[in-house]
């Protein structure tokens, strides 16, 4: 069994070469080796326990959440917070209930039915969105706006979900659940979310007093954190998903030792578990069973992408003032992926879908969704003219590691064509006093600075500067080039003091 499920694994890991390649999400690629080894595939691991695939997949939501906050930058959040964070709580909740209304009243779909459906399908998905978004230029707010309300929705989606079956599995009077309902939400949510920033804080503290030589324990401690802050909002209640998400985040924009380090062992330990749920959820299902549901699943996805989606992004975005190809673009961005999946074992795991109608519903949702959807999402930025040329993918890359604070970072910078720093010398850039530039990369080569290094469009520069001038320092390379008086010509200020650059460096 372990050598099957590592073959799976490796053979999964390997099949995100040919997502980049051809454009086909990775969850599509995941799902379908799990269903190939499954029991109506090639019969190789046999799996049917819906609890137990919960248990799992719970345990994996932690660490996906946890790197999904660890990784959503503040200055983003920020930038696109009002349309974002609308999309991410009010338009999943729309979202949610447009499904619901549209399944019940045109398909005559039972209505605790499609509330679970509407609920545990509102969500998007943020690998493969972030994914596909930062592999070309697109217009920066509608980008950033979908990356933030993808990284910061599940929450939302799982608590409807959770609150949602807790209800109906109570059993009480249909008057009297609402207003319980509601008590309920708010108490995940907020609970959820002291708990999430309380813990973020603390460990900030608990990094910068480990003080250790092995950086292992610093792995180990991120793992403890992640734990703490679910565990910690289960025992009283609250949602835990919210709190490993937002104590993340608090995490995450917090200057601590080993930061960098900590960050690629987080982003590492998600990537196992994404892909561990993904082949989990293929081998519970069963496609055989897909003959029973596939026209229902069809008329589900449709409603979802052509009418609950839209419905959402109209009532949520369109106030924010976008344009209206760029509306049609956020509402094509709703992606389904993992998350889904994992929630649409809840219903089966507390009885509420004895005959797996629901999973496999879902199952057949995701899977459409992520095909057409995903598969189509570059060209749709292009007939909506959105998108620019597709971003070069750089041979190596630097990283700055720290066991103590430090009063530096490792800025990466891409020249843009016709900037500033388009055919400048290092010598001629009048960056911040203290800017030290380290590398630059150049197509499949990494160039040594001097103060003659002349830069050019496409170059990545990576810049040690302390963080309040990381700004500047993209503003000076980035920004627009003086011009000569009366000329218009474009030129560099002669009196531009030199750049600091390495050991060794040409600054004369």
């Amino acid at each position: 069994m372990i050598f099957l499920l590592a073959l799976l694994l490796v053979a999964a890991v390997f099949s995100t070469k040919l997502s980049a390649r051809f454009g086909v999400p990775g969850l599509l690629l995941f799902l379908g080796l799990g269903l190939v080894a499954g029991s109506d595939g090639l019969g190789l691991i046999a799996f049917s326990d819906a609890s137990l695939a919960k248990r799992i997949a719970d345990l994996a939501l932690v660490f996906v959440l946890f790197e999904s906050g660890f990784h959503t930058s503040g200055a983003k959040l920020r930038a696109a917070f009002g349309p974002a964070v609308t999309l991410a709580t009010a338009g999943v909740a729309a979202t949610a209930l447009a499904l619901a209304a549209a399944l019940h009243f045109l398909l005559r779909w039972p209505l605790e039915r499609a509330l679970l459906v509407g609920a545990i399908v509102s969500s998007t998905d943020a690998a493969a969105l972030i994914a596909m978004l930062r592999q070309r230029s697109i217009r920066a707010r509608v980008s950033t706006t979908l990356e933030v309300e993808s990284a910061t929705n599940d929450p939302m989606a799982i608590m409807l979900t959770v609150v949602l079956v807790e209800t109906l599995v109570s059993g009480s009077p249909s008057g009297a659940r609402l207003g319980p309902f509601l008590l309920r939400l708010a108490w995940q949510f907020g609970g959820g979310l002291a708990i999430g920033f309380a813990g973020g804080a603390v460990a900030r503290f608990l990094f910068d007093r480990l003080d250790s030589e092995n950086r292992g324990y610093y792995y180990a401690l991120s793992i403890g954190v992640a734990l703490l802050a679910f565990g910690a909002a289960d025992a009283i209640g609250a949602n835990g998903i919210i709190a490993v998400f937002f104590a993340g985040f608090r995490l995450g924009n917090s200057e601590f030792a080993l930061k960098r380090g900590v960050s690629n062992f987080v982003e590492g330990v998600s990537s196992v578990a994404n892909l561990g749920v993904f082949l989990l959820l293929g081998l519970l299902a069963f496609p055989r069973q897909f003959a029973g549901v596939w026209k229902e699943g069809l008329a589900a996805a449709a409603l979802l992408t052509f009418v609950a989606r839209p419905v959402a992004v109209l009532l949520f975005a369109a106030p924010f003032r976008f344009r209206f190809r760029e509306l049609v673009f956020l509402a094509w961005g709703g992606i389904k992926g993992a998350v889904p999946i994992v929630l649409a074992t809840y219903p089966a795991a507390a009885g509420l879908d004895p005959d797996g109608g629901i999973f496999n519903v879902v199952f057949f949702v995701v899977l459409a969704s992520s095909l057409v959807q995903g598969g189509t999402l570059d060209l749709a930025a292009k007939v909506l003219r959105l998108a620019g040329g597709r971003l070069p993918k750089p041979p190596h890359s630097l990283e700055l590691l720290s066991r103590g604070k430090t009063e530096l970072e490792l800025v990466e910078l891409r020249v843009e064509p016709g900037v500033r720093g388009d055919g400048a010398s290092l010598r001629e850039l009048a960056l911040p006093e203290g800017a030290l530039v380290s590398a630059v990369m150049r197509q499949n080569a990494v160039l040594a600075p001097r103060g003659h290094t002349r830069l050019a469009a496409g170059d990545l520069i990576y810049v040690l500067a302390p963080p309040e001038d990381a700004t500047r320092v993209a503003a000076v390379v980035n920004g627009p080039r003086p011009e000569s008086p009366g000329t218009g010509a474009a030129t560099l200020p002669p009196s531009a003091p030199p750049l600091p650059a390495g050991p060794g460096s040409d600054r004369g």
